[in-house]
């Protein structure tokens, strides 16, 4: 089961902490205040088109689940109204260390 829990914070948002727990721990994800991420899907292709925000908050994400520790499995389930643009197609964000 994962549960996410959004940090408390004061004054001007530049940054937002998402903590997912999972069996192993939490992982911390963190979306840039003006992040702004769009996933299409296209038929034969998918396209992610993003600001510069964006693109640094995927990334972050893609490193949070490449960390040492991090177990097979461990995903991110992004939505619209959940971390992409309204209209946006789901997009899973999953770590699988098998072959």
């Amino acid at each position: 089961m994962v549960f996410m829990a959004f940090e408390p914070g004061g004054g001007p948002v530049e940054s937002t902490q998402v903590t997912v727990v999972t069996e192993g721990g939490g992982l911390v994800f963190t979306w840039d205040a003006d992040a702004r991420i769009e996933v299409r899907n296209l038929g034969s292709e998918v396209v992610i088109e993003a600001n510069a925000a964006g693109l640094r908050t995927l990334a972050g994400h893609l490193l949070v689940l490449a960390g040492d520790g991090v177990s097979d499995g461990a995903h991110l389930h992004l939505e619209d109204n959940n971390g992409l643009e309204d209209g946006s197609v789901g997009l899973v964000l999953e770590r699988s260390d098998e072959e």
